[in-house]
């Protein structure tokens, strides 16, 4: 049985693995092409292949559902074709069992993706903006197109780009009075974390009062900020590119300082419950090869599955900033389609059991 088991497994992880790599190297093309319209000045093609090749781990955990499906379907469907299926249930395995083995290779892919996603992914993101942002960084401008805003109370900042190790580039700060009037703008080329402060270097504070407007220029000069290493690099990625840890910790920072924390709470709740969103669509796919799909060819089977993929992300999408707009949990936007496939899976094995 062992051996049945891991036949099966064996199988299905390979159909999955190839389906993913076929899918994220679409991704990773489609991506170098859109980066080769922003080639000029430091941002050459090799950096633009850095960019692309840096990004692998995090596509690779966000399209390892996608893959899951298809590749469940095309794994079981081979099978199917060769008719080993038949010859194993009429061998007296059972469904039951069937599943369980093909669930097996999958869970272990997912755990996969999860210490990717935990671990490395972030990392290789926030190392892929950073140097995509300086490369980019027009020499002398004050504000650049691809930096990032924070806000911390009063203050509004923006950050042409975030160095890994606590380095920033192109910072401008914007404070405002209790009454939203503007008080003072600063501007440094640069600011560096040494012992646990930050230094402004090369810029100019400017000050606004009934009386008119003063600059005063600096070479270095503290600068006073909640703000931490660790925390520009959060603020570096996009809610869906951090880690689970890290989502958490932004969050909880947000409120501290009194803000919305909803898109990292929906960015949480994706994240953490993608292996059971993963279970899901495995399930609807076993279904599929077990049921209504169980005589068709591997092209019509494939092709379901990337329709039920389809849907399944376009339901993500739509609910979860649905629940941003509308306000209801995010917890219940990402349920709604996980649920759904896996009520639609179940009891569609449950005619075949």
């Amino acid at each position: 049985m062992y051996k049945l088991d891991a036949y099966i497994g064996r199988t299905v992880a390979a159909a999955v693995i190839m389906v993913l790599l076929v899918i994220v190297g679409i991704d990773l093309l489609t991506t170098l092409i859109d980066e080769l319209e922003d080639l000029e000045g430091d941002y050459t093609f090799g950096r633009v292949v850095q960019y692309v090749l840096l990004t692998t781990p995090s596509s690779l955990f966000e399209y390892l559902p996608f893959a899951a499906l298809v590749g469940c379907l095309a794994g079981l469907g081979s099978l199917a074709g060769t008719s080993e299926l038949v010859v194993m249930r009429a061998a007296g395995i059972s469904t039951r069992r069937l599943v369980w083995a093909v669930l097996k290779p999958t869970i272990l892919l997912t755990l996969a993706g999860l210490v990717v996603a935990e671990f490395i992914a972030p990392r290789f993101q926030q190392i892929a903006e950073s140097e995509r942002a300086i490369a980019l960084q027009e020499e002398g401008k004050v504000h650049s197109q691809y930096g990032m805003w924070h806000r911390e109370g009063n203050r509004y900042m923006h950050f042409n780009a975030v160095e890994a190790g606590g380095v920033l580039h192109g910072v401008l700060v914007y404070q405002f009075g209790e009454q939203r009037e503007l008080e003072s703008v600063t501007f440094a080329r640069r600011a560096s974390f040494t012992d646990g402060q930050w230094w402004l270097e090369d810029g100019s504070l400017s000050t606004f009062s009934a009386g008119g407007a003063e600059r005063e220029d600096f070479s270095q000069r503290d600068w006073d900020t909640e703000l931490t290493p660790q925390l520009l690099n959060l603020l570096a990625l996009e809610p869906a590119d951090l880690s689970i840890s890290g989502i958490w910790r932004y969050a909880n920072y947000l409120q501290d300082q009194g803000l919305s924390g909803a898109e990292y709470e929906l960015a949480f709740w994706q994240k953490i419950l993608q292996p059971v969103a993963i279970i899901a669509l495995v399930l609807v796919a076993i279904s599929f090869v077990f049921g209504p799909l169980r005589q068709v060819t591997m092209g019509f089977r494939v092709f379901t599955g990337v329709m039920v993929g389809i849907v399944f992300r376009t339901l993500q999408d739509m609910l979860g900033p649905a629940s941003l707009v509308f306000g209801f949990e995010p917890l219940v936007a990402t349920l709604i389609p996980i649920s759904l496939c896996m009520l639609f899976g179940v009891a569609m094995m449950m005619r075949r059991v």
